[in-house]
């Protein structure tokens, strides 16, 4: 397998309220199609670490490799069609359009990315929208939705490109158990059959026991790489 991120020697600085290390001296790597999760106590940086390896923040020092190509240091226009093509995003809170259709919000992605017809990409939707058992929401408002089907609309939306990287922030943290246990698996099938990789932070120790790994955060250091033995 090839190594599809590579963090090295990660540190970041918070300014306020006074000047503290958020992030210690961080180094690893992800294989591809590997699922990985970040675990850690509140405050232990592992948001932090996400957002730039996910290249929105880039008040960093040290350096940030996607598919070998070192991207520490790009331009804002370069990032951001890095991010557009090559990564998918998952928060906790959905972020739907709620006035857009399930179908629509999904579709927004690809048509920013412009390398799709109008139809080719509404076919793609349809198909991540089958992929997560929610086809029949298609053409209702994500407002009309509920709070596990709209997450489900999310991880479509951020599948629509076909990222090599999915990064999620506590994305089954405002769900049940139910929708917890469709993510999961959802995630668990990218993986390994569309080999796609997926990094989420989360607090439910659960889930990352389902992960491939888990990489534990202390106060702003790698305390375990979860490799195994």
């Amino acid at each position: 397998m090839a190594t599809i991120l590579k963090a090295e020697n990660i540190i970041k600085y918070f300014t306020t309220p006074i000047k503290f290390k958020a992030l210690d001296n961080i180094s690893f790597e992800i294989q591809e199609s590997e699922f990985v999760t970040i675990m850690g106590k509140s405050g232990c940086g592992k948001s932090t670490l996400l957002y730039i390896l996910s290249t929105m923040d880039t008040d960093y020092e040290g350096k940030i490799y996607f598919d070998q190509q070192l991207i520490t240091g790009l331009k804002q226009n370069d990032l951001a069609k890095l991010r557009n093509g090559s990564i998918g995003f998952i928060f906790q809170f959905h972020y739907l359009l709620p006035e857009f259709t399930a179908l629509k919000n999904i579709m927004i992605p690809a048509m920013k990315l412009g390398s799709y017809s109008y139809e080719e990409i509404e076919h793609r939707a349809y198909e991540k929208l089958k992929l997560l058992g929610v086809e029949e929401q298609a053409l209702k408002p994500a407002s009309k939705l509920s709070g596990g089907q709209q997450q489900r609309i999310a991880i479509a939306r951020a599948l629509i490109n076909d990222p090599k990287i999915i990064m999620c922030d506590e994305p089954t943290g405002n769900l049940d158990s139910k929708n917890t246990a469709i993510v999961l698996e959802t995630f668990k099938q990218i993986s390994k059959e569309f080999n796609q990789t997926i990094i989420a932070v989360t607090h439910d120790a659960d889930f990352a026991k389902a992960s491939d790994r888990t990489i534990e955060m202390a106060d702003g250091k790698i305390i375990s790489h979860g490799l195994k033995q």
